[in-house]
């Protein structure tokens, strides 16, 4: 997808990129597919904030997305490319031969009136189906299943992909998007191609006012707050923060958070940073 720069005819638009939506060819979601989408504004079940600077933003509806891809054997063609605001990849709606339509994650390249399959018969093709135990060593593949059957977790942002490494017993090993190499069971299902869309992160939003309206407040930095809002806070003009990062209930940054003995910790063999974790 292209970007485009608009002219600094206003303050807005003076070093604003935007996408160029130019492929789409839907504006109107297919109703059945979509639900109400309540605001929680980053509060939790009893009504506090949890998260912060969260609010306002334009309404939106939630397009319900076929993540276990599991009508084995039935084709389906590609009807419309449509814009997804709950999401950074853009969403591709299928028409299988049955009638039934759904919604999955639009990969690269894929247009439309192309036929797609899900199942072990599927050819090797950009957008089709099947387990980790079929596929073809060296695949770029997004959507990827943890447990068989669940449903797609991993690889889910724009211009994501993985690859699919090697095949040992009843597991294949991926390396991630983030250089993590790991192991899924094979059973699991993946998806042929890379994401579309990979030109998301390169947005310069100009103003503002677009962050509001998707709904995310300014964030004050907690160095220009005073001592009783802020760890960082307090001081006369511009001042050093005072020892390590803190977040503003007082927890310092940079603590590693995730349990060492999470069950999955086995399945990495690599982690992001290229340290060894576990046996491979």
């Amino acid at each position: 997808m292209a970007l485009k720069n608009l002219k600094p005819r206003t303050p807005g638009t003076r070093g604003t990129i935007l996408l160029d939506r130019t492929d789409l060819t839907s504006s109107v979601s297919e109703k059945r597919l979509t639900k109400k989408l309540n605001k929680n504004t980053g509060r939790n079940n009893s009504g506090k904030i949890t998260t912060r600077h969260k609010g306002g933003g334009n309404k939106k509806k939630y397009r319900l997305i076929d993540w276990k891809r599991n009508k084995f054997g039935i084709k389906a063609t590609v009807k419309s490319i449509e814009y997804d605001p709950n999401r950074n990849v853009h969403i591709a709606l299928l028409v299988y031969q049955d009638g039934e339509k759904r919604y999955i994650l639009r990969p690269k390249d894929l247009n439309i009136g192309t036929v797609i399959e899900s199942g072990p018969d599927a050819e090797v093709k950009i957008g089709n189906t099947m387990a980790l135990r079929d596929m073809p060593l060296g695949s770029n593949i997004h959507c990827i299943e943890l447990t068989p059957g669940k449903g797609a977790q991993m690889v889910r942002a724009a211009g994501n992909s993985a690859q699919l490494l090697a095949r040992e017993g009843d597991y294949a090993t991926i390396r991630m998007p983030s250089g993590e190499m790991r192991k899924v069971p094979a059973e699991c299902l993946a998806t042929f191609g890379e994401l579309c869309n990979a030109d998301w992160k390169n947005i310069v939003w100009g103003k503002a006012g677009r962050k509001r309206h998707q709904g995310i407040k300014p964030t004050v930095r907690g160095s220009v707050m005073n001592p009783v809002d802020h760890p960082h806070g307090g001081g006369e003009g511009k001042c050093p923060i005072g020892g390590p990062p803190k977040s503003y209930t007082g927890k310092r940054l940079g603590k590693k958070t995730r349990n060492p003995r999470r069950q999955s910790t086995k399945l990495i063999i690599t982690n992001r940073r290229g340290k060894k974790v576990s046996a491979a």
